[in-house]
């Protein structure tokens, strides 16, 4: 949700557009169509995460682009109208060195800086890029973005080995207690992922296993929700597993949901009562101040499972684009042997104060 990976919203929005309650209906997803952008809807965001090897050498890696409809100069035909916005996250996370590098970006959608393209999935601002192509069961994509910044450069060839996933009911996911709070979301779980990663300067050639999260909305979280915890979980066996939780200013869950799905079977849907999050240990951010549980205990009609940060200081500082301070990192997935069986990204959002939307 975000990712995402939930309802991402301009941290700064325009009053209009925040005034307005717009339902968004169920209906069947279409591919290739859906792939693409959705320029109607408020907020939208493709979230690409997994985990690379290089040699001996462990990384986990964000790339996530955003899409904002802004409500401002609505009819307006101007060019220099900002209607859209796209923003960009990336991250890698060195496991070895316990380090994270990030980067951000965000630009008003159009010439030829910014784009988030119909029909399918092609986005780019300023030189970083997401592109997909191939057919709907067998997608091929390829990720670009370089950080002058952080020091790190991706050239990812990514490729679906599992067709959509779709989240909820049909991929129309409920994301709290009204009807109107949800989105259209599906993922692509267990991609296998080869290419190359350049630190400061060295390319190494990487591979591994990633998860792809696309998801659009026109609704606001509810009222009572101050962030969200969330997980997508390749399993060693093909399985995937989501798990999410909306949470209340007390730490208590306001609504939850998620899916586990075998390799060639149908989605099972959790109901809201049936997934629980419990924190365990926790670390501080020095940046932010916010105290993050770095590892949890979530019981699902998966079963009940571990989730344990590889490292602790995976922390992002998104306000120059989101506005916000959320933790999203490589993580392990363990059953109640303590074997590990899976990993995925762990994000967890509105602990370094409420998420204003």
């Amino acid at each position: 949700m975000k990712r995402r990976h939930f309802l991402w919203t301009l941290a700064a929005a325009p009053a209009p557009l925040c005034a307005q309650t717009e339902e968004i209906a169920p209906r069947a997803l279409v591919f290739p169509a859906d792939f693409g952008a959705h320029p109607g809807a408020r907020t939208e965001w493709w979230y690409l995460t997994g985990s690379l090897q290089a040699g001996e050498r462990l990384y986990g890696f964000q790339v996530t682009f955003f899409r904002s409809r802004t409500g401002l100069a609505v009819g307006n035909p101007s060019r220099f109208a900002a209607q859209q916005l796209v923003f960009a996250h990336a991250a890698v996370s060195d496991v070895q060195a316990a380090r994270q590098l990030h980067d951000q970006r965000i630009a008003r959608a159009g010439f030829g800086i910014a784009e988030a393209a119909e029909g399918d999935t092609r986005v780019a601002l300023r030189g970083w890029s997401l592109q997909r192509e191939g057919p709907a069961d067998a997608s091929r994509y390829r990720t670009r973005v370089t950080s002058e910044n952080a020091g790190f450069r991706l050239d990812l060839t990514l490729a679906a080995t599992q067709p959509p996933l779709l989240q909820g009911v049909a991929g129309f996911s409920r994301k709290g207690p009204l009807a109107a709070q949800a989105s259209h979301y599906y993922s692509q779980p267990q991609i296998a992922a080869s290419g190359t990663l350049t630190l400061q300067g060295r390319a190494s050639p990487v591979q591994g296993r990633a998860w792809l999260d696309h998801e659009w909305s026109n609704t606001l979280l509810d009222p009572q929700a101050v962030g969200w915890d969330w997980i997508g979980i390749n399993l060693d066996d093909g399985r995937a597993l989501t798990a999410f939780r909306l949470r209340r200013a007390d730490g208590s869950t306001l609504y939850a949901g998620g899916s586990l799905r075998t390799p060639g079977g149908a989605a099972r849907n959790f109901e809201p009562a049936e997934v629980s999050f419990t924190p365990g240990r926790t670390w501080q951010s020095p940046a932010s101040q916010a105290r993050y549980p770095v590892q949890w205990s979530i019981n699902t009609p998966a079963g009940r499972h571990t989730v344990r940060a590889v490292f602790d200081a995976q922390e992002l500082d998104s306000r120059d684009s989101t506005g916000a301070y959320y933790w999203e990192g490589l993580s392990e997935l363990l059953d109640e042997a303590g074997r590990r069986i899976g990993s995925g990204y762990l994000e967890m959002t509105g602990y370094a104060g409420t998420l204003r939307l």
